[in-house]
């Protein structure tokens, strides 16, 4: 080992919900390792931060989209974005995380020099300067998509002569009283935004190529604001959450078993709010529910919009872009002033860091996932991606605790270098599976290339059930036969290389 041991035992990547959750695990669970957590926006929340458009709100309730550690305590369980800012921000000064965090730091590039067990950090300053930073272990906590470019759809503007905008840069200043505003996309940005805008728009049009599954709940759990008045926050919280997670499971697997029934129960919901005379068409995709993310719409607030004259949904493709809004196919003219292009988000890997072992670069999708938490053969690394038909601090949760758990392995074998070591046996046996199943959002699919890989047995895939993940990961030991442990310089690649636990 060096004689100079790194700058952090630790080094977290975003101060979003998945690094913030990291540092808290560590503070409870691995106390005697140190750490840092680098962000390169100005503010911590990740997403929650960058998002601005109107009506940015969960589309999970906050009893799984919070952390397992500290109670959603708003009376809404649907919230918006300043009320998630604000759990954010009280878990970071309550537990005196906010001074390791260094904003303003873009992580460039990180390698993995065996020879020392620690990673090289190369980071870009707000004002263009780069920093280095060392650590033992990096957690990427970093989300999975562009933070600097959204998807483009390749829209040929034309002859527009109104303004547009994509959420993901929404104007500070954008001043649409009056005006007449085309959303295109059929998404959850678009469901959020549509009855936002539609309180000082002329009209909002959701303008959908495909229909999407959408289901109407209230933005209050009743049954969380009463366990809250008899209960202790923590024992209410905890009830919510174990009621939610169970009826998140049971609903996406009768959607998967019967899915005919669950179209069913939809169709209900949507005429219950939009009564008999709905045009079921609009809200009919050619995918059967939860093979794309269902999309919420709280308080039937979309749903009050559209009865209020003050909204609609068109579906159409289209032709091209006029002076004064959206000719399609059908040759309909949907008048405009304001586009919105809600039409997906652009994934990233790894936060576009280029990451390096040995100076030799890494290419994810030659990876394997490894509990949907590690990469084959990549040492010392960590990472979330959450769950497409959960909640996304499900995943962030139980990643932090079982990296907690590894670390604490690591320093009891006096280990300096963990690796899942994908032997040749391994892979001659493994058979590959599509990550996301038959699941078929559009920015999943655009991202297929990209993506690591994923098999059919656990440990290497990325799963998609969070109450079975939840045992394995608590439970299961860490040595596990795959994982290798080994010190700075040794070269162990088998199982039977491993070292022994230190006295």
């Amino acid at each position: 080992m060096l004689a100079t041991p790194p700058d952090f035992d630790v080094l977290i990547v975003g101060a979003g919900i998945s690094g913030i959750g990291m540092a808290a695990h560590m503070q409870m669970k691995a106390p005697g390792h140190s750490y840092a957590i680098v962000e390169q926006r100005e503010n911590l929340g990740g997403t929650w931060d960058l998002f601005r458009y109107p009506g940015i709100r969960s589309d999970s309730d906050m009893h799984t989209l919070g952390f397992d550690f500290e109670p959603w305590r708003h009376e809404k369980s649907i919230a918006d974005a300043p009320a998630i800012l604000d759990y954010l921000n009280k878990i970071v000064d309550d537990r005196g995380i906010r001074d390791k965090i260094r904003f303003g730091h873009k992580v460039i590039s990180a390698n993995f020099r065996e020879d020392e067990a620690r990673w090289h950090v190369e980071m870009e300053k707000a004002d263009g300067s780069r920093t280095h930073l060392t650590a033992n272990f990096l957690y990427l906590g970093s989300g999975y998509y562009d933070y600097d470019e959204p998807h483009d759809a390749g829209f040929e503007l034309g002859d527009f002569e109104g303004q547009v905008i994509h959420p993901q840069f929404w104007p500070e200043d954008l001043d649409y009283t009056g005006k007449k505003v085309v959303v295109i996309g059929s998404g959850a940005t678009a469901v959020t935004i549509v009855p936002s805008m539609s309180d000082k728009a002329e009209k909002v049009t959701m303008l959908q190529r495909t229909p999407t599954w959408m289901f109407a709940r209230p933005a209050k759990d009743g049954f969380a604001n009463f366990m809250r008045k008899i209960l202790p926050d923590t024992l209410a919280y905890k009830i919510t959450r174990f009621k939610n997670i169970k009826m998140q499971d049971l609903a996406f697997k009768t959607a998967r078993n019967k899915p005919e029934r669950v179209k069913k129960a939809l169709y209900n919901g949507i005429e219950k709010a939009l009564g008999p005379g709905y045009d079921k068409d609009t809200f009919t995709p050619p995918y059967n529910p939860w093979e794309q993310r269902l999309c919420l719409v709280p308080d039937d607030d979309l749903f009050e919009a559209m009865k209020s004259g003050k909204a609609e949904i068109v579906t159409g493709h289209i032709d091209t872009f006029e002076k004064n809004g959206i000719r399609l196919k059908s040759g309909e003219l949907v008048e405009a002033d304001i586009i919105v292009t809600a039409t997906g988000l652009k994934l990233a890997i790894a936060g576009k860091i280029a990451v390096s072992v040995n100076d030799e670069p890494v290419d994810f999708s030659q990876r394997y996932y490894y509990k949907g938490c590690m990469y084959s053969d990549l040492p010392n690394l960590a990472v979330v991606f959450g769950y497409i038909n959960a909640s996304w601090t499900l995943r962030a949760d139980i990643n932090s605790d079982y990296v907690c758990r590894l670390l604490r392995e690591m320093r009891s074998r006096g280990a300096d270098v963990v690796n899942p070591v994908m032997t040749p046996r391994i892979k001659a046996n493994i058979v590959d599976e599509n990550i996301f199943g038959d699941y078929s959002s559009g920015y999943l699919e655009r991202a297929k290339d990209i993506n690591p890989k994923n098999a059919t047995e656990y440990p290497w895939r990325l799963n998609q059930e969070y109450v079975l993940d939840r045992k394995r990961m608590a439970s299961d030991p860490i040595d596990d036969g795959i994982l290798v442990f080994s010190k700075a310089g040794a070269n162990a690649r088998q199982a039977d290389e491993q070292l022994e636990a230190a006295e």
